[in-house]
């Protein structure tokens, strides 16, 4: 045994040198859900141990980490998110899964109990923990004294003392209610009423017990934000983009803009609107948060717009419509977070920095941004605290961890539950940029083996992500989903691979051109084209075996799996699809229930086409498929419909299913046996023997 510094601030951690399996990779607690107090004294997150997921507290001043619920084991039950009571003395989390379209709750483990979303309350101050209510996404009213959440798309309201089983409806509407937000001084809720084609801004009069839509209209209006006198109340008004077929190309449609209601008089005026042409399609998943919209102190308004073809935070000043670009550079703003000290906002972003993710304050008086991270790490999720700083982050060599800097004096939260026998001998790898034969540059990290010999052949594994909305950074991602795909290649090199992981067109962040190339997804899966390249790239390398090149990924990685292995058999050895779409026609109506293959003959030829249904007859290498049959994204017909074709050609299927699995594995057995099978069947195809 030997100790090493794995970073500034893991001193101590005593490694094992041994030969290390898939599991030791994944052992590291994975942290969500960091919030932090109204008064900025104390945070709270979620550690999800190796399936066993609890909350974790920890308060000023020495910030020491406490647990604060007790659920044993891999139980497949999730766990988040939390809120903390506007006097900090009480938090709430959310427990339990979503239903799938049949109204069945997922659960994994079988247990024999019901797995409903349900929420619970900790008082911070005894630690007891209690239940509730049923529901979701629960807001405390201004005065605490509330809470408001949300049930089966209705609204519903509960005294916070509460503690018997009573549930009331706050009142009937119409529609799905989502969006929750108090006026501040209490008087109003405002949420967003989705009806399909569109929506309206709602608000409800707490006093009155009165339901108003102050300006219904065609579009979908939705991310109400209240100014902080309480006194307007901004939106956003989104056009309906008729038959926009999912993962397809979207650069320009009807311009969104901006409105803002005046609650004395109940009118609304537009007070921005985007301009024609690049950036009028306002993308529903950056930021990737459910805002859009955030008041400065002196009243103008913070938003995101992709003009310059990165989706990057302005200013409008509702007076003069003078419009600031806040974030120039190259790169995307992906989150931003309110401080409660209500004169900055906390963005994460990779502005400079494009295969990382990078933590910067903008101050709301003078709009500087000032970077609050360290550029050779990956960072997020950021909080401020009382003096300081508390976020999640990331490297190369070690999984997202909760993190805390006061007085400018930084520590690892909970650091003692960092696993010891982590393995040591990461690869850090390489940035890459390729080139398709179209000319398209795409984007990747290229992984070598510890004891690397430029004179051996090596087998070698090309990892492709899902989404496709999706970036692979130069580290541990900040998704557990891709961290444990990180983790996955990093696991292939340390077994003697060269191993690839590439980012591809249609992917979020390089740029609005990058994600909405013009044939990506089922109008062409030109991103085929970038799997190729990487194929190409590593076959030419004098390290690699190009006999033994292996394609793998989940969800849009299954597709492209899919694709390349039914396109290109001479180029691959065998490959594993993990929930891959494999006909467009039939998954798509997953995310558009209006899609009607037969209604859409042009649209229905053109998405097969783009299918690996439609080169399946070419198709010679072995594969693994490896699905849920509990998934709500990609149905699980689609690994059957396969397997059928596959084995009429007289192809190898392998396979691994689990019963009642969602499409993000809520088991952490199913990730460890998942991808213990993946290395397992390529390292079958691929070792010498």
């Amino acid at each position: 045994m030997r100790k090493i510094l794995l970073t500034a601030y893991f001193l101590g951690v005593t490694f094992f040198a041994y030969t290390q399996g898939i599991a030791e990779y994944l052992s590291a607690p994975f942290p969500t859900y960091m919030t932090a107090a109204p008064d900025g004294k104390a945070v709270a997150w979620v550690f999800n141990d190796q399936g066993e997921r609890n909350v974790f507290y920890a308060k000023a001043p020495d910030y020491q980490a406490k647990k604060l619920t007790d659920y044993k084991g891999d139980q497949g039950i999730d766990l988040g998110p939390l809120v903390f009571s506007t006097d900090g003395k009480t938090l709430l989390f959310v427990r339990g899964n979503g239903r799938n379209p049949n109204g069945e709750p997922a659960n994994p483990a079988q247990l024999q109990e019901n797995t409903d979303k349900k929420i619970f309350k900790i008082d911070l101050e005894t630690g007891k923990s209690s239940w509730f209510a049923p529901g979701a996404s629960p807001i405390f009213s201004p005065d605490g004294k509330d809470i408001a959440y949300l049930l089966g798309g209705a609204v519903y309201l509960k005294a916070a003392s509460d503690t018997t089983e009573s549930v009331a409806q706050l009142f009937k509407a119409r529609g799905s209610a989502s969006m929750l937000s108090f006026s501040p001084d209490g008087k109003y809720l405002a949420f967003m009423s989705g009806r399909s084609d569109h929506s309206f801004v709602g608000l409800w009069d707490l006093e009155k017990k009165e339901l108003t839509y102050p300006e219904a209209s065609l579009d979908f209006d939705a991310y109400p934000a209240w100014s902080p006198d309480g006194k307007k109340l901004a939106y956003l008004r989104i056009p309906n983009i008729l038959n926009l077929l999912p993962f397809t190309s979207i650069t320009e449609a009807n311009p969104w803009s901006i409105r803002i209601l005046d609650i004395a008089t109940m009118k609304a005026e537009e007070v921005w609107k985007a301009d024609p042409g690049r950036g009028s399609v306002m993308v529903d998943d950056l930021p990737a948060i459910s805002e859009r919209l955030w008041w400065t102190p002196s009243g103008s308004l913070i938003f995101p717009w992709e003009k310059n073809n990165w989706m990057q935070l302005y200013s409008i000043n509702p007076k003069t419509k003078e419009v600031k670009h806040l974030t120039p550079g190259e790169g995307q703003v992906e989150w931003v977070q309110t401080s409660f000290t209500k004169n900055e906002l906390l963005i994460t972003h990779n502005i400079g920095n494009i295969d990382r993710r990078q933590v910067s304050r903008l101050d709301l008086s003078t709009f500087e941004l000032e970077l609050l991270s360290d550029p050779q790490t990956i960072n997020w999720s950021p909080f401020r605290i009382e003096n300081g700083l508390a976020w999640f982050q990331s490297n190369w060599n070690r999984p997202g961890w909760p993190m805390v800097q006061t007085y400018g004096q930084t520590k690892a939260l909970a650091a003692e539950l960092f696993p010891t026998n982590f393995p040591k001998n990461l690869s850090k790898p390489e940035p890459i940029t390729l080139k398709a034969r179209d000319g398209f540059e795409s984007y990747g990290q290229l992984f070598l083996p510890s004891d690397y010999d430029p004179n051996k052949k090596y087998p070698a594994v090309i990892f492709l992500h899902g989404g496709s909305r999706r970036q692979m950074l130069l580290g541990f991602n900040y998704g557990m989903y891709y961290s444990h795909t990180y983790a996955a290649q990093q696991y292939f090199t340390s077994q003697g691979y060269i191993a690839f992981i590439l980012n591809y067109r249609s992917g979020i962040g390089y740029g609005m051109d990058f994600r909405e190339e013009e044939n990506y997804g089922a109008g062409g899966a030109s991103e085929v084209q970038d799997v190729m390249a990487a194929a190409d790239y590593l076959a030419a390398r004098s390290d690699v075996d190009k006999s033994k090149i292996s394609p793998w990924g989940g969800s849009y990685g299954g597709f492209l799996t899919a694709h390349v292995l039914s396109q290109a058999p001479e180029k691959f050895n065998v490959g594993v699809d993990i929930h891959g779409v494999h006909n467009w026609n039939n998954d798509i109506p997953v995310f558009a229930p209006w899609y009607k293959p037969e209604k859409f003959p042009e649209m229905a030829a053109l998405a097969f086409q783009s299918s690996p249904m439609n080169f399946v007859k070419n198709w010679k290498d072995p594969v693994l498929l490896i699905h849920g049959d509990d998934d709500r994204n990609v149905l699980f017909s689609e690994s059957v419909e396969l397997a059928e074709v596959l084995r009429k050609q007289g192809v190898h299927v392998e396979q691994l299913i689990f019963p009642d699995e969602i499409h993000s594995f809520l088991l952490h057995r199913h990730w460890v046996k998942a991808l213990e099978a993946t290395f397992n069947f390529i390292d079958n195809y691929s070792s010498e023997k």
